[in-house]
């Protein structure tokens, strides 16, 4: 039989799980059935060495794991135009656009912004095995803005560690429901995966600790303009907290209302600005994503209401 190696080092974010629970989170479209029988047939590896499904990972932890060829189609280089904001030797960062998945998962082995690095770069890093080459970091499907992608695994460890330190800043914009009685905030709240719904996530007190902090820049009739500032970088995090604090974002039909008065097709949620060292050093590279136009025109909207 033929195996598929879909090797990759720990990120931040699956550190401390169990072995199975974090591949499975990893590769969100492997089971995590299916990742305790491979385990158990002896084809997954931490630091080459063979370890039991309870295993707690460690951040940089090396992960040998083959998966039959079945598991996994070929993921191919396709022609989609790339919105590229800054491009250099070691690294580069797109606009990505609304409705389109970062890396393929079940359901999406094409049309992803992964299938679109593989046909404009010849070469990307390898470091997150070979469903998400190139990629550091990722943002939902609907959200739209700047993503990192690297082109050589040591751009990538240079970025992660970088990201590791909450040293590169991240600021997002978002139109949300209500009105706030403060201009600033922050919201420092762990947050896991949903006991209940692993898609989704929550803030829980056993999770990994979240932190966003937010300003308002603009207030309208039972909605508000807001920036947010990542400080860590953990999966829906805006979502959850701005949700927490009751403030959902307009158009988040998972953590929000269902019905949006608007047109949205998903959260209004823009990675508007990313500021982070070079990994050739040779300075600071910062970059501002354009509000996209359904984001804008909503905007116009509220001004009038």
């Amino acid at each position: 039989m033929d195996y598929r190696d879909l090797s990759f080092s720990v990120p931040e974010e699956i550190a401390g799980m169990r072995l199975d629970k974090g591949i499975s989170e990893f590769y969100e479209e492997i089971s995590r059935s299916r990742i305790a029988v491979v385990i158990k047939s002896g084809d997954v590896r931490v630091n080459g060495e063979q370890v039991k499904a309870s295993y707690r990972l460690k951040y940089g932890d090396s992960i040998g794991l083959l998966l039959p060829e079945s598991e996994v189609p070929d993921i191919l280089p396709e022609d989609i135009p790339l919105d590229i904001l800054y491009e250099d030797e070691d690294m580069l960062i797109v606009n990505k656009p609304k409705g389109m998945v970062v890396h393929p998962a079940a359901g999406h082995y094409t049309g992803t912004l992964v299938n679109a690095l593989m046909y404009h770069c010849r070469d990307l890093s390898g470091i997150n095995g070979v469903l998400r080459p190139g990629i550091v970091h990722r943002i939902d499907k609907d959200t739209t803005g700047s993503v990192i992608v690297c082109k050589n695994d040591n751009a990538h460890r240079f970025i992660a560690a970088q990201l590791k330190e909450h040293s590169i800043d991240r600021r997002y914009r978002a139109i949300v429901h209500g009105s706030f009685s403060e201009t600033k905030g922050t919201v420092d709240i762990p947050i896991a995966r949903d006991r209940h719904d692993r898609k989704r996530m929550a803030p829980d007190p056993s999770g990994k600790r979240a932190v966003t902090h937010y300003e308002v820049l603009e207030s309208f009739r039972g909605y508000t303009y807001i920036e947010c500032r990542l400080e860590t970088g953990r999966t829906h995090q805006i979502r959850v907290h701005m949700n927490h604090i009751g403030h959902p974002i307009l158009g988040d039909a998972v953590y929000g209302p269902r019905k949006a008065p608007f047109h949205t097709e998903g959260q209004t949620l823009h990675a508007y600005f990313i500021g982070l060292e070079r990994p050739d050093g040779k300075g600071a590279v910062q970059v501002t994503a354009p509000i996209p136009g359904y984001f804008d025109t909503i905007l116009k909207k509220l001004q009038t209401m």
